[in-house]
């Protein structure tokens, strides 16, 4: 099991994981792996591993749009018909 980063090494970084972009979204691991296999949420993988990683600036952003169109009551469906914000 790998050791967690700080938070202000997450912060520095440009890509994070998926755990990472849980902890500074507050947003369910469960929830940000539906995202992305919906689609919503843009990853990135390199061939040597399986590691998804995800760009932290506009990852955060998507969340917080997909958060926001959801408490308006909005479905995954319509938000994917929206694109990103």
């Amino acid at each position: 099991m790998s050791r967690q980063r700080s938070l202000e090494k997450i912060l520095a970084s440009e890509y994070v994981s998926i755990g990472e972009l849980a902890r500074l979204t507050g947003c369910r691991y469960s929830t940000l792996k539906f995202y992305t296999e919906e689609g919503l949420l843009p990853f990135e993988q390199a061939e040597e591993n399986l590691t998804r990683r995800y760009r932290r600036e506009e990852s955060v952003k998507q969340v917080e749009w997909i958060r926001r169109l959801r408490q308006e009551g909005k479905s995954v469906p319509e938000i994917k018909k929206r694109g990103k914000p």
